[in-house]
């Protein structure tokens, strides 16, 4: 019956009830990413992070941008040393939708076209992507070392009450955890 009466329907009123069913549907299919809008703020925080048997300072923020085509994380570790000395760490990272609802390839570099592409994890460099899923934005980082094994990070960003509860944390070959850091950035 439904097919009968589709039918007869004339051919305008097929393609806006199709425009319609892609709409309603484009969330669920790949290529439609996950929303980065409720992540986008800035935020700041501190933590307090064991390191060779003494306690660090950490400050720590991060600005997350929607951009037309994805969106951007810039992040900011500032460490205060025991001995007295500073070390403030940054980085600012493209991200692109994929294929993949919820993953993200890393913009990180031009090629000879101008196109931003990811950099090279053989040449040293870290392979880059980020996800989100639920109330989580999680960005990771791939490094293989000189002898061909690996060291991981993870930044887990969940969406909080005033904020968003960040979760790093490092791993090297093995799955040995080297370093673990949990703070609440609270928004701007």
């Amino acid at each position: 019956m439904l097919l009968t009466a589709l039918h007869i329907l004339p051919i305008q009123q097929l393609r806006v009830m199709g425009i319609g069913l892609l709409v309603w549907l484009a969330p669920s299919l790949p290529g439609f990413s996950a929303e980065i809008t409720p992540f986008v703020g800035s935020y700041s925080g501190s933590a307090e992070v064991a390191q060779n048997g003494t306690k660090e300072k950490r400050d720590l923020s991060v600005d997350i941008i929607e951009t037309g085509d994805g969106f951007i994380v810039a992040w900011v570790s500032t460490i205060f040393r025991t001995d007295g000395r500073v070390k403030e760490s940054s980085y600012e990272i493209e991200f692109r939708p994929t294929d993949r609802d919820g993953i993200y390839s890393a913009a990180q570099k031009r090629n000879m076209f101008g196109h931003s592409v990811q950099l090279d994890p053989m040449k040293g460099e870290p392979f880059v992507w980020g996800r989100i899923v639920g109330d989580t934005l999680s960005v990771f980082s791939l490094f293989v070392d000189v002898d061909g094994g690996y060291f991981m990070q993870q930044y887990n960003r969940t969406l909080a009450e005033g904020g968003l509860n960040l979760s790093f944390i490092s791993t090297s070959t093995g799955g040995e955890v080297t370093r673990n850091i949990n703070a609440f950035l609270a928004r701007q």
